[in-house]
């Protein structure tokens, strides 16, 4: 049974074609347009949508084919012990579940690195129980920008190799990308001691830069939403 799933962001429209639990192609598209003219051609039984930019009505005037969306009332595979469910961002219950679909019975950590960066963790059980967020690296440098008199906007596109920055531009690159770094560590390493068997899954749209997180337990898997929009759908398929 083929499944397209489809992640509608603010600025970036993702889906994927999945057959049953695995993913067979993924695409990128600019705009819905372009999105429409492909999503016409593919054969699929079942299509989940996730969308923080339209509602299931307006959706519906859109996508000339049946679907769910996910939203806080859907059916999940994990129980949301969130204190305050109907404000969780749908896009790290998501993450979450695409890393707890990835793993068998064991606690698992989602690191989403985003405009936020957001820490959710599942553990052994299923039990959805939370985590933190924090500014993402963009965020990290308009704040310096628009909160001091003096410092600039500066940009973040390539991660400095330097320790030590020998210009104010350089001092606040090296100090974004090293606090972002850092911090990453320090999560994980503080659920590490109090979850000695958890997975960790790093997914976002900076997570590439972070590849070099790489190693025995930590996975960095960009598409990991996709993963667990095609895992929220199958469980109300079943």
């Amino acid at each position: 049974m083929a499944n397209l799933i489809i992640d509608i962001g603010n600025t970036r429209i993702k889906s994927g074609l999945f057959d049953k639990k695995e993913l067979q192609h993924e695409f990128a598209h600019l705009n819905l347009e372009e999105a429409l003219e492909f999503w016409r051609d593919l054969r699929f039984e079942q299509c989940m949508v996730s969308s923080v930019k339209w509602t299931e009505s307006e959706l519906k005037g859109f996508l000339p084919f049946e679907f769910q969306i996910l939203n806080h009332d859907t059916k999940l595979p994990i129980t949301n012990n969130y204190g305050s469910p109907k404000t969780l961002g749908l896009d790290r219950i998501a993450a979450s579940i695409g890393a707890w679909s990835m793993v068998n019975q064991k606690p698992v950590l989602s690191i989403d690195l985003g405009s936020c960066i957001t820490f959710d963790l599942v553990d052994e059980s299923g039990v959805f129980l939370g985590g933190a967020i924090s500014p993402g690296l963009a965020m990290r440098a308009k704040a310096m920008k628009e909160f001091t008199a003096r410092l600039p906007l500066v940009e973040l596109k390539n991660r400095p190799s330097e320790l030590i920055g020998d210009s104010t531009v350089s001092c606040m690159q090296i100090g974004i990308w090293s606090g972002v770094d850092h911090e990453i560590m320090g999560q994980i390493k503080a659920y590490q001691e109090k979850y000695p068997q958890i997975e960790v899954f790093v997914c976002g749209g900076d997570a590439q830069s972070f590849d070099s997180l790489v190693k025995d337990h930590i996975f960095v898997v960009p598409n990991l939403v996709l993963h667990g929009l095609n895992a929220i759908l199958n469980h109300n398929v079943e």
